[in-house]
């Protein structure tokens, strides 16, 4: 996939070498591997058993309806966590050393919804090169001219009430990567400002393929075994997936779309005057740094700018190295953005919002 952005401040480039040597140094001075430990799998068999767990009680547990739309709920957030904590370190290749293990588990996406394959350009490529850039990243491009998350973008006149729609419509988006999103970004020319890379064969029949196995699996085989009218259904399909969507959207807002964080344009030769990795700093932010809970659950995704700056380092060793990163950071004299709670993060995003509505 060309790009014509480029990051010219090369003599700030130093501070990611720098951080990157001593990163590297604190592996080997540990003995230790950048990839999944004990914990990982650990946590790994956790959700995956959890989820497993869930589904067959939504499925062959004889409950009441209000029962099996609270078993929804909690199987979407365990969509999501398995997401975060599994896919998404297996997509970048940073749960195991061995391409064919992230391989199985990267297809572990699609169970939630999501095609890997899509996602691996949207995101892997796109999202981290180009991040918070307006019109080139389109992971900021939430509901398109309803929800306003840059000043780039023209204000519209209900924007000025988009800080408190806009969460609703968050947990709407798994329902959209099910539904249309992976479709349509699958077949548009262009990914933001940058070309769609021809699709191999194999991934055209891979994403239908395994959407069929999604919608058998959540919607032909709970309408085949579960005694509920088709409303009943409907319900507990949306209750999963509101649920998912909502967990998704806010570790993500929380991490990119806060007070601090910059959406910066290049200039008329398409050059940013940044180095790439000074650009992550400004553009990204953590939340709940301490708190093991969102560690946990978030899959590392609550320390950010540690997975902008080491996408291939398994997230379990976020806690360990981002001492050093922060470090760096100050001794370069840039900004390292940290939000101290989740609450914190939030009431953040809630003002961005309301700014940016008007």
């Amino acid at each position: 996939m060309s790009a014509s952005l480029k990051f010219t401040n090369v003599s700030r480039s130093t501070f990611f070498a720098t951080v990157r040597q001593r990163v590297d140094a604190y592996f080997q001075s540990q003995q230790l591997s950048r990839h999944a430990n004990g914990a990982m799998w650990a946590k790994t068999i956790f959700f995956l058993t959890s989820f497993v767990g869930l589904y067959c009680l939504i499925l062959f547990g004889e409950f009441g309806p209000w029962e099996l739309l609270g078993l929804a709920a909690l199987l979407g957030a365990c969509c999501a966590f398995i997401g975060f904590n599994i896919c998404h370190d297996a997509m970048h290749g940073a749960f195991s050393a061995s391409k064919r293990v992230n391989k199985v588990f990267s297809l572990l996406f699609n169970l939630i919804g999501a095609s890997p394959y899509v996602w691996t350009i949207t995101h892997n490529i796109v999202h981290h090169t180009y991040t918070n850039i307006p019109g080139h990243d389109e992971d900021i491009e939430v509901a398109p001219g309803l929800v306003r998350l840059s000043e780039e973008e023209t204000l519209r006149p209900w924007q000025r009430y988009q800080h408190l729609y806009a969460f609703p419509l968050y947990g709407l988006a798994s329902l959209s990567w099910v539904l249309r999103k992976d479709y349509l970004k699958f077949f548009k020319d262009k990914i933001g400002q940058h070309p769609t890379p021809k699709h191999p064969r194999r991934e055209v029949i891979n994403l239908f393929a395994y959407k069929a196995l999604y919608y058998l699996l959540f919607i032909v085989v709970p309408l085949v075994v579960l005694d509920i009218t088709w409303w009943q259904f409907v319900l507990g399909f949306l209750g999963l997936h509101i649920v998912e969507g909502l967990v998704l959207g806010l570790v993500f807002q929380l991490a990119h779309v806060v007070e601090g964080t910059a959406f910066p344009s290049p200039d008329e030769t398409g050059d940013l005057q940044e180095a790439w990795a000074v650009h992550q700093l400004r553009t990204t932010a953590n939340f709940s740094p301490q708190s093991r809970i969102a560690a946990f659950l978030c899959g590392g995704l609550n320390r950010q700018i540690e997975h902008h700056l080491f996408p291939r380092v398994c997230h379990i060793h976020y806690p360990a190295i981002s001492a050093i990163v922060r470090q760096t950071a100050h001794e370069f004299g840039l900004p390292y953005l940290e939000n101290p709670t989740f609450t914190g993060a939030l009431h953040s995003h809630y003002r961005m919002l309301y700014k940016l509505g008007r």
